[in-house]
């Protein structure tokens, strides 16, 4: 893989420079195939703090902005994308603020999310909803990206000849899907996902973004854990996703998180655990791999099967997720709508 493009020094400072090329985010539990661990481990996992709690977790506020505005998600659909495929992604974001679906709901995971404020006491914003969205069937940028390019498929999508996406900086959610043909730098090795914000060098205005990409073809086993299990760790097996797509299955987790990271974390300088802004540990970061009571290390934690089969944890509109939980800085360890016991 090709190293990204140098940038003058004038157009951005070196430390942001450091933190966008260096930074890893740090995720509780996912197999990356880099990991070498023993059988007891791969089931059990390497750590007793399950479902996250831990004393030694300080999570704090370090002033800078959060959505708490009405947040609109801004789907931008790069490469070959099937309209099944589609409906998925866009009934999980719509799920958010549906609170009337049947509980455990997506909209009651995001209540936990909500618990987050700005310097002026303001809670994240209740209402999230699908904006303008744009297509790149034609891969404009080649399919393989870094995380620069990343940034350049989003100026195309908001300085577009032709139904541009709306610039908005305040309460926008630029959410970049990459199909399953397409590679972005460190995919499968140690990302799944991730978000930012674009440079006004680049991009010509700070806009918050995430990208998250369809791992159906090169790593289900990584990113679509667990509807796919990789054949390298010992012990792990996969369970039937809810919507018989496995890497958009996979990929729900994956936005819920980064969404829920932008929210509370959007400018990078807001919720995050640690003392260097330039390795933040965020809410969805601190409970990776946990979908429910007991999770833990490669352990996932307690969830339900469907008379189909299918593995879930919560409701949408009318579909049933798989999505992670995320850190609830009031009780100190990792809640969701499907708890047993909180």
């Amino acid at each position: 893989m090709p190293q990204p493009p140098r940038i003058p020094a004038a157009l951005i400072l070196v430390p942001l420079l450091f933190f966008f090329f260096f930074a890893g985010p740090v995720f509780a539990w996912r197999p990356w195939p880099n990991q070498t661990l023993n059988k007891t481990e791969s089931i059990f996992g390497g750590s007793k703090k399950y479902e996250g709690s831990s004393e030694f977790i300080q999570l704090k506020y370090h002033m800078g902005p959060v959505l708490t505005n009405n947040i609109t998600v801004y789907p931008i659909w790069y490469g070959s994308w099937k309209n099944s495929q589609k409906h998925i992604i866009r009934e999980f974001i719509s799920s958010i603020s549906a609170v009337d679906s049947k509980t455990p709901s997506v909209a009651e995971w995001w209540k936990t999310v909500q618990l987050y404020t700005d310097q002026t006491g303001a809670n994240i914003s209740r209402h999230v909803h699908i904006g303008a969205e744009k297509n790149d069937r034609l891969y404009s940028h080649g399919k393989s990206l870094t995380r620069l390019s990343v940034q350049s498929v989003i100026k195309s999508a908001v300085t577009s000849t032709t139904r541009p996406l709306p610039i908005n900086p305040k309460s926008g959610v630029y959410l970049l899907l990459t199909s399953e043909e397409v590679y972005v730098q460190d995919f499968c090795n140690n990302v799944c996902g991730f978000h930012y914000f674009t440079f006004p060098s680049i991009v010509g205005y700070t806009l918050p973004y995430a990208w998250v990409g369809n791992s159906a073809k090169l790593c289900p086993g990584v990113c679509a854990y667990p509807f796919a299990a990789p054949a390298y760790i010992p012990g792990l097996k996969a369970v039937k996703s809810p919507n018989s797509d496995v890497g958009v299955d996979g990929m729900i987790s994956v936005i819920a998180h980064e969404i829920a990271e932008l929210s509370t974390n959007p400018l990078v300088n807001a919720w995050y655990a640690g003392k260097d802004p330039v390795f933040p540990v965020e809410i969805a970061d601190l409970c990776e791999g946990i979908y429910g009571t007991g999770g833990g290390g490669s352990y996932t934690g307690q969830m339900f099967n469907g008379e189909d089969g299918a593995t879930f944890n919560m409701n949408g509109i009318r579909r049933r997720f798989l999505v992670q939980w995320v850190w609830n800085h009031l009780l100190n360890y990792c809640t969701g709508p499907n708890a047993l016991d909180q």
